[in-house]
């Protein structure tokens, strides 16, 4: 039904304050250090909450601020084209890096498996060899591109594992190395907003351009050593991954009806779903992998498993004293940790 003309007006007039709110926030903003999108984001669940606004909302609102004042890709890091090879190019992955690297006027070639007669033309020419190539095959395309490549030209990673692809291209090119890991699926449209982690290798000057191409997309770069970020990603990812895997396995033996279960839920759910139905719109190698990839994901994994089941029984029966100081404990451990809750 249209609005009636007094609710019109009313309207218009709030659309009006809204954006002179909008312009205030891009003034104080772009007078500032243009903060990182988790800082702009922290903070305002409970506000969120308290006025009913979803927090889908929120984010646009943020997103769009931070993508008016980042540098357009075409304004900046446009020194040279460089000649890149993409060793997995037509992946998921690996076309997300072949299409942002080429709408910015760099020379993006792909190597896929079928390609290694071509190997020495498309590796020894090329500044930077990206390798993007499932878990499991990362090491050993690793090796098999080492013979083909000139000295000065830069071998880069971007698997989800760190220590054994970093080891292998330092012992086995000579020339600048470095893993980075992007923290964000194949769907994104840019870099805005997203995390990549950095791990340096060898001669990282040699790297810089590509750094700073992303981060003028908008998108942070963490720097890390391998081992750190290997430990890490047995928390971020793995056991997530694993969590998320159970909780999806287990909704589709209940028959759970989805949609009608949204029509009543509450926002965290609303999101834990969509979560899921990325997870679920996925190659189901790449989740498996990734779970998979390392001991220590495995142990983590099996652990976690154990935290389960021992909590069940606790639930099983009904032993509500050991519950309450099984979360009186994390709640401890948690309150003491310098991070603060976002949406």
């Amino acid at each position: 039904m249209p609005l009636r003309s007094s609710y019109s007006d009313q309207l218009k007039q709030n659309d009006q304050n809204l954006i002179a709110l909008l312009s205030d926030r891009l003034s104080l903003l772009a007078a500032s250090e243009l903060p990182c999108l988790e800082e702009q984001l922290a903070d305002m669940a409970q506000e969120l909450a308290q006025a009913g606004i979803p927090e889908s909302v929120w984010v646009s609102v943020v997103n769009g601020c931070h993508a008016t004042l980042t540098p357009e890709p075409s304004s900046v890091n446009h020194v040279k084209s460089r000649q890149i090879t993409i060793i997995g190019g037509h992946g998921r992955m690996g076309r997300l890096f072949r299409e942002q690297l080429s709408a910015v006027g760099h020379n993006v070639s792909v190597l896929e498996s079928e390609d290694w007669d071509d190997a020495n033309q498309l590796l020894n020419q090329a500044e930077l060899v990206l390798v993007s190539v499932p878990i499991e095959q990362t090491v050993d395309v690793i090796k098999r591109a080492a013979k083909y490549l000139s000295p000065i030209t830069a071998l880069c990673d971007i698997t989800s594992i760190k220590t054994q692809p970093t080891q292998a291209m330092l012992e086995h090119h000579f020339g600048p190395v470095m893993g980075l890991h992007p923290m964000f699926g194949p769907n994104i449209k840019s870099f805005l907003g997203q995390k990549v982690v950095v791990c340096p290798g060898r001669n990282d000057d040699s790297f810089q351009w590509l750094l700073d191409f992303i981060k003028s997309q908008g998108g942070e770069l963490v720097v890390s050593t391998p081992e750190e970020h290997d430990q890490m990603m047995v928390i971020i990812q793995a056991t997530q991954h694993f969590c998320r895997f159970s909780l999806g396995v287990f909704l589709a033996q209940a028959k759970i009806d989805i949609d009608r279960s949204l029509t009543m839920s509450t926002p965290s759910y609303r999101q834990e779903i969509d979560i899921l139905k990325r997870l679920f719109s996925q190659n189901p190698h790449l989740c498996v992998d990734i779970m998979l990839a390392t001991e220590n994901r495995c142990q983590a994994i099996n652990s976690l498993a154990n935290t389960f089941s021992r909590l069940a029984r606790l639930v099983t029966t009904k032993d509500r004293a050991a519950l309450l100081q099984e979360f009186e404990t994390t709640q401890s451990f948690f309150s003491s940790s310098q991070a603060q809750p976002t949406v």
